[in-house]
């Protein structure tokens, strides 16, 4: 397939350790991984962070053709502190490059010269009013292509508005359960008891803005996918989490990959559960891992109605 995402490529910075990430960036790198071609639209600083990005992208598949080299703004930096579990609190730090993408006309051009099949978009690069332009411009330019919209709610970098106008944007949406309790109450609808209501907020959010698939990850429970009429709830994987950051985006990617390929519901979510897992249990937001390694992963049980798996994994 061939995939654009645009957003924001940075540095998390987990103690004395920094590890390249960034949801839109990990989402690009991991589908590489998984043999696509992916254009990535961002932009980094003119400083010797920036220079590390530039120099790692072609090691991982990834053109740094239409990531832009600013020297008024730093390459983007996030603090990432792990609870005991693993699971990352994250202090973001802007203006950062990434804030100010731009494309000429020759670039918009070139970007869309062979057939695009997937924009990826997120929503924290929105809340820059020219990164959002340009997110914008590619929407438009890429009229009829899938567009797959990963919610990722960071504190304090998101207006409900702009959540339910880039949710109108979309036709697949990727949530993590807390996210999905937040839009719920958003439109009103709380979800009192999430174990028996990931399926109607599901259905109710796929009708009210036409998407053709929304799912949520759940953790240890593995994720909820909705794809067409299709319900299901998937378990996920025992791992030992050493972190989660970039777990969820591993997830994303490989829900594309599998929904491009043609594949079940219940396929596509057993393999981005195993995706996610996998990464969760290796340091960094893009780890190196093989196809070969998510096979390997066991499980007790797969697909189910009712899931109870107390098993720690992430995405």
């Amino acid at each position: 397939m061939n995939i654009i995402s645009i957003g924001e490529v940075l540095w998390d910075v987990v103690g004395p350790d920094e590890h390249l990430g960034g949801a839109p960036f990990n989402f690009a790198a991991h589908l590489a991984r998984l043999g696509h071609h992916v254009s990535f639209v961002s932009a980094v600083g003119m400083d010797e962070r920036g220079q590390r990005i530039v120099d790692a992208m072609p090691r991982m598949g990834l053109s740094t053709r239409y990531v832009r080299r600013l020297a008024e703004h730093p390459t983007g930096v996030v603090t990432v502190s792990l609870d005991s579990a693993g699971h990352p609190d994250y202090l973001i730090h802007r203006p950062a490059a990434y804030d100010f993408p731009r494309m000429s006309e020759e670039d918009l051009a070139e970007l869309f010269s062979h057939p695009v099949d997937w924009i990826y978009f997120g929503t924290l690069l929105q809340t820059s009013p020219e990164a959002k332009r340009l997110t914008m411009r590619l929407l438009e330019a890429g009229e009829g292509r899938r567009r797959f919209y990963d919610v990722n709610l960071r504190a304090g970098c998101w207006e409900p508005s702009l959540v339910r106008e880039l949710m109108a944007k979309a036709i697949m949406v990727k949530l993590n359960a807390d996210e999905a309790a937040e839009v719920a109450s958003m439109f009103g609808q709380p979800l009192k008891s999430p174990l028996q209501s990931w399926e109607k907020f599901c259905r109710a959010c796929a009708a009210r803005f036409g998407w053709e698939g929304v799912c949520i990850t759940r953790g240890a429970d593995g994720c909820a996918l909705l794809l067409g009429d299709e319900y299901i709830e998937a378990s996920g994987y025992a791992v030992h989490v050493l972190d989660t950051v970039g777990a969820g985006d591993a997830f994303a990617a490989a829900f594309v990959h599998g929904v491009g390929s043609g594949w079940s519901s219940a396929r596509v979510a057993d393999f981005a559960n195993r995706v996610g897992a996998l990464v969760a249990s290796r340091a960094g937001a893009v780890p190196s891992w093989t196809v070969a390694e998510v096979e390997t992963l066991q499980q007790g049980s797969n697909c189910r109605s009712d899931p109870q798996s107390q098993h720690r994994e992430t995405a």
